[in-house]
């Protein structure tokens, strides 16, 4: 059984990866088109130019802000070990509960593997810190809603 749920794990950190790679991606490309329009742009008044340079650097600096937030949380995934059991609900936690399903790493919202849905929090979210440190058959209430640790790996 344990094997199953280690590959569960492992599936859901491939997923997790990818989708954050995506966003990578994305953000580099906005930024690289951004500062691509900043340099080409020829506008044939001069103050007309530079304020749409400024605009194109303001969105090229955001995109990079962005970027480095993306590379950041990139960093925080890959201190998720996928072959080590978690007992109870930390960093790199598979939770399931009578309500959802969660894996704890990095915000990215609904994941869905093999059919099943599960939502990726990160460890400093308000979620997370209701059920830190939960085992199998503890309970913990968010929002007035009480939930029940069916198990954590």
């Amino acid at each position: 059984m344990l094997t199953q749920e280690l590959e569960l794990k492992k599936k859901l950190l491939q997923q997790s990866t990818k989708m954050l790679n995506v966003q990578i991606q994305a953000a580099k490309e906005a930024m690289d088109e951004a500062q691509e329009s900043a340099n080409e742009h020829h506008g044939a008044i001069e103050d007309k130019f530079e304020s749409f340079r400024e605009a194109c650097q303001i969105q090229r600096d955001m995109y990079a802000r962005q970027l480095d937030e993306l590379i950041t949380t990139m960093g925080l995934l890959k201190r998720v070990n996928a072959t080590k059991e978690n007992k109870d609900v930390s960093l790199g936690a598979v939770v399931m509960t009578e309500l959802q399903n969660y894996f704890i790493g990095v915000s990215l919202g609904e994941i869905k593997v093999d059919g099943d849905s599960f939502y990726a929090i990160s460890g400093m979210s308000p979620l997370y810190k209701a059920m830190a440190g939960k085992t199998s058959g503890d309970t913990f209430v968010f929002r007035d809603k009480e939930y029940k640790v069916l198990q954590v790996f």
